[in-house]
C-alpha cells in the first residue's frame, strides 16, 4: 500500500474521531449514556452508536460513489432535519425517565428513610434484559440516523480524497472506526457522573434532566436553523 494512501487512511482516522465529538452526537448519546449504572454499558453505547454510523455511512457512501452520484440538497437538509427531530425525541425521553419511580418512606430502627422503587416491571430479570437490549439497540439507531445525515458529506469528502472504489471503501471504514473510538472514550468519559450518582436518586435524576433538556433545546434549534436560516421549509414548499 502507498505511503501516501497511508497518511491519507491515518488522516480519515483522525477525521472520524474528531467527527464523532460533533455536538448533535455528543449530545444525542449523552441521553443515552445517562440511563446506564454502568461506566462499561456507557461505554459500549459509544461502540453501538459507532457502528450504526459507520453502517451507514458506508453503505449510502459506496452507493454513491459507484453510480458517481451526490444526494440532492433538500434530502440531504431533510436527513439533517431528521437529527433534530431525534434529538427532541430523546431528551423528553431523558426528562420523563423518572417518572415511574415513586419515593416512599418507613421507619427502621427509629429513624425515617427514604425508599425509591419503581412499579414499571414486574420482573426485576425480565427488566434488566429488556433494558439492555433497548439500550443498546437505541444508541445503534441513534448512530444510524447520524450516518444517514452525514452520508452526503462523507461521500463528497471520500471522492475527493481516494482514487479508485475500493480506496473509498477502505476509507469510509477507517474513517468509521475513527468514530467508535472518539465515541468510546467520549461516552465513557460522559458516564462517570452518572455512574457515580447511581445510588443518588436525586443528584442522578437532575443530572439526566438536565441532559435531556440540553438535547430538547438543541433539537429546537437544530431543526429551526435548518428550517428558517438555510430555508429548508422553502425548499420543500418549492
Amino acid at each position: 500500500m502507498e505511503i501516501s494512501l497511508l497518511s491519507t487512511l491515518a488522516f480519515g482516522f483522525i477525521l472520524g474521531i474528531k467527527h464523532a465529538i460533533e455536538p448533535d452526537h455528543v449530545i444525542a448519546v449523552s441521553t443515552i449514556a445517562s440511563g446506564s449504572k454502568k461506566l462499561w454499558r456507557s461505554s459500549l453505547a459509544g461502540v453501538f452508536w459507532g457502528i450504526g454510523h459507520t453502517a451507514t455511512l458506508f453503505i449510502v457512501g459506496l452507493v454513491l460513489i459507484l453510480m458517481n452520484g451526490e444526494i440532492p440538497e433538500k434530502w440531504s437538509m431533510s436527513l439533517e432535519f431528521l437529527v433534530g427531530i431525534m434529538l427532541v425525541y430523546l431528551g423528553i425521553t431523558s426528562i420523563l425517565s423518572f417518572k415511574n419511580i415513586h419515593t416512599h418512606e418507613h421507619e427502621h430502627d427509629g429513624e425515617l428513610h427514604n425508599h425509591f422503587h419503581s412499579h414499571k416491571y414486574d420482573s426485576e430479570h425480565e427488566h434488566k434484559h429488556q433494558h439492555k437490549d433497548v439500550f443498546y439497540m437505541k444508541s445503534m439507531l441513534v448512530g444510524l440516523v447520524h450516518g444517514l445525515a452525514g452520508s452526503a458529506a462523507m461521500t463528497l469528502l471520500t471522492m475527493s480524497t481516494v482514487k479508485s472504489v475500493w480506496e473509498g471503501a477502505v476509507y469510509i471504514l477507517v474513517f468509521g472506526v475513527g468514530t467508535v473510538v472518539g465515541m468510546l472514550l467520549f461516552t465513557t468519559v460522559i458516564g462517570i457522573p452518572f455512574v457515580i450518582s447511581a445510588k443518588k436518586i436525586k443528584i442522578n435524576k437532575a443530572l439526566t434532566q438536565i441532559t435531556g433538556v440540553i438535547s430538547t433545546a438543541f433539537g429546537f434549534y437544530y431543526m429551526y436553523n435548518l428550517g428558517i436560516t438555510e430555508e429548508l421549509f422553502k425548499l420543500w414548499i418549492q
